[in-house]
């Protein structure tokens, strides 16, 4: 290697370790002022803590972010079982079945990409108390289901367009039907796009606001994102109890990246090259 390219790969790496701590700084700012009481806070916000104050995420995980948290927990995972489920089976027959209208299908789902929440925002309201759901998780998991199946539909269809067909000849040749093709070839070739399908509409539903401030009025149903409002209300001046709050409610997006990252990059790129 040549001095020419050490010297490049250097500021290669220096640049992305600099870029790196930029995106981790805010978060470990989040976790270090957790741990201090107001006045350390106050007088200095950027230091390490003298005290090490853990009772703070105890303090708001009793103040109700426990509650909210099990909650989103709930909703998140339902709502993204659904759109997996639906989606995958959606996106399979979108990428493999050719029939009259095929193409018009595809373009009316996708459609939805253009239609704002907030626009529905009323009308599902209303729909919602007519058919009883209003105020339970359902009236949470449903619009949001709904509001991501195209997105999720887009993605994995054109993951599974990339598979090579020649897979389910082989399959077809050995007596396994449409069902057995689908769960034992498209299911786990498809895992990385599941998995980045899984990651992008679950940090949506996790962080939605304002149909989980619309659609639940009982305080025992609320998520995350409401409860965080809620508990602002209630300890307005502790705010290292408040800061602990954000620490736990960005806790399990964080750890889901962590984990499934190379998925992640592998269902993003890989059907990049098909639509």
């Amino acid at each position: 290697m040549t001095l020419q390219n050490k010297v490049y790969r250097t500021v290669i790496w220096v640049w992305f370790l600099l870029y790196s701590l930029w995106i981790l700084y805010p978060l470990l700012w989040l976790v270090m002022n957790g741990l201090k009481s107001n006045s350390e806070f106050f007088l200095d916000t950027w230091s390490l803590p003298k005290q090490w104050l853990w009772q703070n995420y105890l303090a708001a995980w009793d103040a109700g972010i426990g509650q909210y948290f099990f909650n989103s927990i709930l909703v998140t995972l339902v709502s993204v079982v659904l759109i997996l489920l639906l989606g995958s089976m959606a996106a399979y027959g979108l990428s493999r079945f050719r029939f009259k209208g095929v193409d018009a299908l595809l373009l009316i789902i996708l459609s939805g990409l253009m239609l704002a929440p907030q626009v529905s925002l009323i009308s599902l309201y209303k729909i919602l108390q007519t058919i009883g759901l209003y105020n339970t998780y359902w009236a949470l998991i449903v619009p949001y289901v709904a509001f991501q199946l195209p997105f999720a539909i887009f993605l994995m269809r054109s993951y599974f367009l990339s598979i090579p067909r020649e897979l389910e000849e082989s399959a077809c040749m050995d007596g396994c039907n449409t069902w057995g093709i689908y769960l034992h070839i498209i299911l786990p070739m498809g895992r990385p796009i599941l998995a980045s399908a899984a990651l992008l509409t679950g940090m949506s539903i996790w962080n939605e606001f304002m149909f989980a401030m619309v659609f639940v009025e009982d305080t025992s149903l609320r998520t995350i994102p409401v409860g965080l409002m809620n508990l602002r209300s209630q300890l307005n001046t502790n705010f290292g109890v408040q800061l602990a709050g954000l620490t736990i409610a960005a806790l399990p997006m964080i750890i889901a990246f962590v984990l499934f990252q190379r998925q992640f990059v592998r269902g993003l790129t890989a059907g990049s090259v098909k639509g």
